[in-house]
């Protein structure tokens, strides 16, 4: 599978599209104002202890107190057991091992409070970034990742990627880095790049990563907390060392100085894929010219259409997105039930899809059109787990439930699309809708008899948005003369176009 990896540079964000037969199937995004945080390490300061939640609140110096949940402390776990990966976004989920592992227990084992104090200085990573009103979630299992291998400090584990489905490759790599690796107290996770890697590149890459450590433990020993003792790299670089896989034939980025950090960057660690970074000078901008902004446009919009004519709607909240299936404008050329059934089967392909393209995470309901076959339900439903495979971050999905929906969760680690290119509508405040007209006149009635009853006025001033002023005037007119008739008060309608369509003023002299 061809891809290609596209990087346009400005003063104010970065964007990072990933593109598998010239369509994009990853984006990343990162602002000059808003650095993410996920991978960096800190010394922080427990601020609270909560063993009714089995958490504790830490200050690493952000705007919000960052959360630790008691299964992600190292301890909490018996010894010779390991705890699960923490979520680290390494652009790929190498942290999966195709269940090497042993099982980790799902309640806790030690208690938060056996683990942690208030005032403890404690050494954390970002797991994930603060997502809306909540602050990020840490993490005391460090990962460090390279090029090749992901280092893990706290655990003996030697896992690999699960994308390595060789058997004889996987033990390889498994032995040759048990036997090079400097003492069996650090972990490592063999990446997906690290397939037919020779001993001196696993080498290098593990003597750059100890290194690393052994500079972050100086850095926690001198320094207060809270302080960033290590900054994950700029997402340049990080789309360098986790997307630029085989598969990639060739990285275009517009920037000339990026471009020859890249350069040099591969002449030090990966000169392999030097040939394959190019600089692109063309007129038209990187992102036009290869088609990418009205597929990102698309990507912001409720509404997806199929090319049977069928769409799917996908909408977020707080805890959940939804993806809702309907058939639109297709109609089918046999009975009923096989146009449900294919809509459905064209339904999967867009949803793994929008699921990777906008990097939607957390719990995900599908709301397929119901279909009476079981046959049917479990064809969709394996052709949704093979649509899936491609997805580099974990999934975990359910059968069909007995109201017909699939559930499903994504790994998240930080904003999805939706999230990292807009904000709440000022004017709906984020709900998605605004009153109706008719409501909005109703309420205005309600709203000037109360006024009248209180203040007992000779006249009323009457200030509302144009598109209300129009209605009060024409068919609503029979409520407000009504009204002047039964009180006596003379009711003037005014415009006001600054106003939001829900607001009115009412005034009196």
């Amino acid at each position: 599978m061809s891809s290609e990896l596209i990087i346009n540079v400005t003063e104010h964000e970065t964007r990072v599209a990933l593109l598998e037969h010239g369509v994009i199937t990853e984006f990343h995004v990162e602002s000059a104002r808003k650095v993410g945080v996920v991978g960096n390490i800190y010394k922080g300061r427990v601020l609270r202890v909560l063993p009714g939640m089995q958490a504790a609140f830490v200050d690493i110096g952000l705007e919000r107190a960052a959360f630790l949940y008691v299964t992600d402390v190292v301890g909490h776990y018996p010894a010779g057991r390991r705890a699960p990966d923490p979520d680290v976004d390494l652009g790929e989920d190498d942290s999966d091992e195709g269940g090497e592992a042993a099982p980790f227990e799902p309640t806790p084992t030690v208690p938060i409070e056996k683990l942690v104090t208030q005032g403890q200085e404690i050494l954390v990573q970002v797991a994930k970034e603060p997502l809306g009103t909540k602050g990020a979630r840490l993490t005391t299992n460090i990962s460090l990742p390279g090029r090749y291998l992901v280092i893990m400090p706290t655990m003996e584990h030697i896992g690999v990627s699960r994308r390595i489905e060789d058997e004889q490759e996987r033990e390889r790599l498994k032995t040759l880095v048990e036997t090079i690796r400097p003492n069996d107290h650090l972990g490592f996770i063999i990446r997906t790049v690290a397939e037919e890697a020779d001993e001196e590149t696993l080498q290098t890459d593990i003597e750059f990563l100890v290194g690393l450590w052994e500079q972050i433990q100086v850095r926690y020993k001198k320094s207060g907390a809270p302080s960033v003792l290590h900054s994950d790299l700029s997402i340049t670089r990080r789309a360098v060392r986790d997307l630029l896989t085989k598969d990639v034939v060739r990285l275009v980025i517009d920037d000339k100085s990026e471009f020859e950090k890249i350069k040099d960057l591969s002449r030090l660690y990966m000169p392999q894929i030097g040939d394959k970074v190019e600089f692109y000078d063309g007129d038209e901008p990187i992102f036009e010219h290869f088609n990418l902004e009205v597929e990102l446009g698309r990507a912001l919009q409720p509404k997806v259409w199929l090319k049977s004519g069928s769409y799917i709607i996908i909408e977020h909240t707080e805890a959940l997105t939804t993806v809702d299936v309907n058939t639109g404008r297709f109609i089918g050329h046999q009975d009923f039930d096989e146009t449900i059934y294919k809509t459905n089967l064209e339904a999967v392909k867009e949803i793994a899809y929008q699921l990777r393209l906008r990097n939607i995470g957390g719990i995900i309901i599908i709301d397929f059109i119901d279909m009476k076959s079981e046959e049917h339900r479990e064809r969709v439903y394996e052709a949704l787990i093979a649509a899936l495979k491609t997805d580099k971050a974990r999934t975990n999905v359910l059968h069909f439930s007995e109201l017909g929906l699939v559930e499903m969760t994504r790994k998240r680690t930080r904003e999805n699309l939706v999230r990292s290119l807009s904000q709440p509508c000022p004017y709906c405040e984020g709900k998605g809708y605004v009153k109706s007209r008719a409501a909005i006149c109703a309420e205005i009635i309600r709203a000037l008899k109360r006024a009248i009853r209180r203040r007992k006025p000779e006249s009323i001033d009457l200030v509302v948005h144009p598109d209300i002023a129009d209605l009060l005037l024409e068919e609503e007119q029979t409520g407000v003369e009504e009204l002047e008739a039964d009180t006596g008060v003379r009711i003037a309608i005014k415009d006001k176009p600054s106003l939001h369509i829900e607001q009115f003023e009412i005034q009196t002299p």
